[in-house]
């Protein structure tokens, strides 16, 4: 029968528990709170007591459950411990405690252009690295004969000639308006791939960053308002812009961007070989063709798009002269970014 007695009883027995492994825990934990154990007996019991005492009754029995929940967690806590101190002593190990890990340079400039784009709200996309030619270079008005498609500039799976690994994440814009109408506002961040022969600056893949934007009435003066608002935030509030006219097949006009160099201050160096500005991306109000190819109506809306490499952007914030250090894991290289993160 429930009364304070039985409760005290149990609770005495609790306190005293001792385990030396997990199977005396788990013959404890069965004897007390299983679906038969003398707490959910005495729980099914409770409905036999004199409405005056179930109050109290009812504060005693989950004061005695959480008493026992407490005392399995740390018999539970003793045993781990217990188990640790019979590890294998390994007599190798250094003394000193095992340094953490930092993260990629590359990582830590992708994450803040992120965050920067974010605060303007782009949200991010992201696809396939392996892609067709479709999303590659068709729907982004490459012509048939461009240069890009050659062997020389991409990588083609030998077997599927239409297979291909991405030359740019422009791929990943073109998957994005092929499903969604405007407004679109999104940056695609990701690794990507070219034919070309390893050196201090370049490789045969590396990453980048594009950002769309396509609305009614979108203009060039948005982009370039964007573009001078990420270029402070990146490199500081002095840091100026520049627009030079470029091609790219995808926009129309198309731009390259300098920022007045971060090392000399536009002074001229020989990092901006004694110009005062540094090449930082590619940009461009959207070619109406590439709106069309991926059904959004021209005549309706407009966008702008810019392409910039992380590992460019990289360089200039941390003056890394040779891109080959970013993908040979030399920690001694790494641990130079250990205040970065």
């Amino acid at each position: 029968m429930l009364d304070k007695d039985r409760i005290n009883e149990i609770l005495s027995e609790i306190e005293n528990m001792k385990a030396k492994n997990a199977e005396e825990l788990e013959v404890l934990r069965i004897k007390f709170l299983s679906k038969k154990g003398a707490i959910t007996e005495l729980m099914g019991e409770f409905r036999l007591v004199p409405p005056e005492m179930k109050k109290e009754m009812g504060m005693r029995l989950n004061e005695l459950k959480t008493r026992a929940q407490d005392r399995l967690a740390e018999l539970k806590a003793e045993i781990c411990l217990s188990d640790e101190g019979q590890e294998e002593l390994d007599l190798t190990r250094t003394s000193y405690p095992v340094p953490l890990g930092t993260r990629h340079p590359l990582t830590i400039v992708k994450n803040e252009i992120i965050d920067i784009f974010s605060r303007l709200g782009f949200t991010l996309a992201d696809g396939p690295e392996v892609e067709d030619d479709w999303h590659v270079f068709s729907s982004m008005n490459f012509a048939e004969d461009h240069p890009a498609r050659d062997m020389q500039d991409t990588f083609f799976v030998e077997s599927h000639p239409d297979i291909i690994l991405r030359t740019h994440t422009s791929s990943v814009q073109s998957r994005v308006m092929e499903v969604q109408q405007p407004p679109i506002r999104v940056i695609c961040p990701g690794r990507v791939y070219r034919n070309e022969a390893i050196s201090y600056r370049a490789h045969c893949f590396f990453h980048q960053v594009e950002g769309l934007y396509v609305d009614q009435n979108v203009s060039f003066t948005d982009l370039k308002q964007v573009l001078l608002l990420f270029a402070q935030e990146m490199f500081g509030n002095d840091t100026k812009i520049r627009l030079r006219p470029s091609y790219f097949p995808f926009t129309e006009p198309s731009a390259e961007m300098d920022i007045s160099c971060n090392i000399c201050g536009g002074k001229g160096c020989a990092f901006c070989k004694g110009t005062g500005w540094v090449e930082i991306l590619g940009c461009g109000m959207v070619d109406p063709n590439v709106l069309e190819l991926n059904g959004i109506d021209s005549s309706k809306y407009s966008g702008y798009a810019f392409g910039m490499g992380i590992e460019r952007i990289t360089n200039l914030k941390y003056q890394v002269k040779d891109l080959r250090m970013f993908s040979e894991n030399d920690v001694r290289f790494l641990r130079e970014f250990e205040a970065a993160n």
